[in-house]
Formats: structure tokens, sequence, C-alpha cells
């Protein structure tokens, strides 16, 4: 079937649940025919305006024919036809893209996990800093960014913490920043002015409510002890720290942040449930993409995606080959949407390739 054709069977089915819905249908038949209908009309308001644009270029191709033009008119004409000619390659392309499969995470709010790798107290500090860069970021979209847990260093790095970061589209806009970002500095305490590259690991996750992914309690074995580190004198006196392990699976969360049992409890269950559930799409994800060697946003948390070089000023995005010279707007003020834009399309490019 080809493009056009494809258009015509989209506009037909519109047209059809259009029909069943004006009938007033009830019940799970409603429910089913409203998704689906506001799942097309965007894509057909796009087919419309390429239909449009393909009936006035050929009305304006008729209208170049005529006899007796004058000579701006003729021109203008013209700049029309090469107006359209130019428009609709790219409708054409954003149907192509709304017409792709959609990952039904996307709409999903995220959970983001940070955990410092190679490096030391350095790379700590680096973990720290894209932590807070997420929370920015989250603050810049208006999005409720609420800490899961932090287990920090004692002199201002963290060797690992996580957050649920809710949204509209949230984990669309954040899940091709899993991977291993590397740090390139002077650190504070060498004093040889040598440089030092540090790592830290993200992982983001879509977080998954239990409609999503029932966990039975039969499948949870849970621990409660007492938490450690800083907190004060609370922390020695109730077992108020959380550890649950999912048994089928072997997944395992521990929370000691809150004083209350109850609360660790609650984060805890939240940061297990999203885990087993990403854990499944990446099973899935690995099944489809066998025949694939190499994929922007895999999500393989091994793979190094991004450079921060603080003596040149530049973080470098190795997937998509994109430098920007502005490290403390970057690391510091969360501007990250170069980068996330730049990965969304070169995803949606890759896809299109492959239906194509």
């Amino acid at each position: 079937m080809n493009f056009t054709d494809n258009l015509s069977k989209i506009l037909k089915k519109f047209d059809e649940l259009s029909e069943k819905l004006a009938t007033g249908i009830l019940g799970d038949e409603f429910v089913k025919c409203s998704k689906e209908y506001s799942e097309l009309e965007p894509i057909v308001e796009k087919i419309n305006d390429y239909n449009k644009a393909f009936v006035d270029l050929t009305t304006t191709k008729d209208l170049a024919k005529e006899i007796g033009l004058d000579s701006d008119t003729e021109q203008m004409i013209y700049e029309e036809i090469r107006d359209i000619e130019n428009i609709l390659p790219i409708l054409e392309r954003e149907i192509k893209i709304a017409l792709l499969p959609k990952d039904e995470a996307d709409s999903k709010s995220a959970i983001i996990e940070v955990r410092a790798g190679s490096g030391g107290e350095e790379a700590a500090l680096f973990a720290a800093e894209l932590f807070a860069m997420y929370q920015r970021y989250a603050e810049l979209k208006g999005w409720r960014f609420e800490i899961l847990t932090i287990a920090d260093t004692g002199i201002g790095g963290y060797k690992e913490a996580s957050a649920s970061i809710k949204g509209q589209n949230v984990f669309s806009k954040l899940k091709f920043e899993s991977g291993v970002h590397r740090v390139q500095r002077v650190p504070e305490t060498e004093s040889s002015g040598r440089i030092h590259t540090s790592a830290a690991t993200v992982a983001v996750l879509p977080e998954a409510e239990e409609i999503d992914l029932k966990i039975e309690e039969k499948d949870l074995r849970i621990d409660t002890y007492r938490a450690s580190g800083a907190g004060g004198q609370h922390v020695n006196t109730t077992d108020s720290a959380v550890r649950i392990t999912h048994l089928p699976t072997g997944i395992t969360v521990a929370i000691q942040d809150e004083k209350s049992q109850h609360k660790n409890k609650a984060k805890a269950l939240k940061l297990l449930r999203s885990r087993v559930y990403d854990a499944e799409r990446y099973k899935k994800d690995q099944e489809r993409a066998l025949s694939r060697k190499d994929q922007v946003g895999s999500g393989d948390r091994s793979e190094r995606i991004r450079t921060y070089n603080f003596p040149q000023g530049r973080v470098s995005d190795h997937r998509v080959n994109l430098t920007l010279y502005k490290i403390e707007e970057v690391l510091k003020n969360g501007q990250i949407d170069e980068f996330v834009e730049a990965l969304i399309a070169d995803d949606e490019a890759r896809k299109l390739a492959e239906v194509i």
C-alpha cells in the first residue's frame, strides 16, 4: 500500500469512528472508540493539511498554464508553486512520524537514578552535579521533582541518588539520558593541575503504576533494619530503614531517608515497581532489537553517551555528534533541551528509515 492509499484508509477509519460515536454507543465500546478517535484526530488534521496543499499545488499549476498572464502574476504563481512544493515533504514527514509505533511509556512520569562511577570522590561530586542538573531541568519544565533517596559522601558528593519526576511526557524527554556521563576537569584537590576523568551512570525508568504492573505480596521479601549515616540519634533507635526484594527477578531496593518506616516502604515499593517494569521493557526491547547492532537510546547503561569537559567549556553528546560550548548553562542551570530535542529527532529519523 502506497503513502496516499494509507492516508485514505486512515481518513475512512476516522469517519467510521466519528459515525459510531454519533450513534450514542455506550460502555467498553464507547471507551475504545473514543480512545482510537482521539489518537487519530491530530494525525487526520495533518493529513487534511497535506491533502489541501496537494490540491492547491494542482490548482496553481493549472493556473500557471493559462495564456496571457502578465509577468508579475506569473512570477507570483511560480513562487506559490515553489512554496507548496517545499512544504509538502515536510507535511509528509510529520505524518509518517505521527504514524510511527508509539512507546507506551512515553507519556509517563519517570524515576531517575544517578550513581557515581569510576573516579572516587570526584565521581561522587559529579554525580551530585548531574542530579542537581536534572532537578533544575525539571523545574524549567514545570515538573515535580521528588527526591526518593540520597546516599551522600558527607563532603558534597553522592554515591547514588534517585528521584521521581512527575509531569506530562517526562519519560519521552528524559529516556535518552540513560548511560555513562563523563567529566574531565582539574579537581580542587589536585595540586599539580592535572586533568582527571571521572564518570557517573544515569538510569531513567518509566514510573510504573499499579495498573502497569501488579506485584504480588508473595513475591516480596521485606526486611527492616536500623538506618545508618547522617540523621542524628533517631537512626540508631528504630528499625525505620526498609529493604524490599522482588523474589522472581532478584531486584532489591533499600530506602532509609525518611524517619517513618511506612514512608520508606512506600518509596521503596515505587522504585521497585519501576525497576521491575523497566527490566521487563528492556527484555522485550532486546528481543525486538536482536538484529540491530547500534541503537540510540537503547538504554544500555554501560554506554558512554556524553562528556562534560571543563577546560574546553564544552559538553559533547557522542550519539548525535552534538557539542555545545556552554558547560555552565548545561550542568549548572539544567539547560539540556538542545540535547533532548536532537536525540528525539535522531530517534525518529532512525525509526522512519526502518519503515520506509
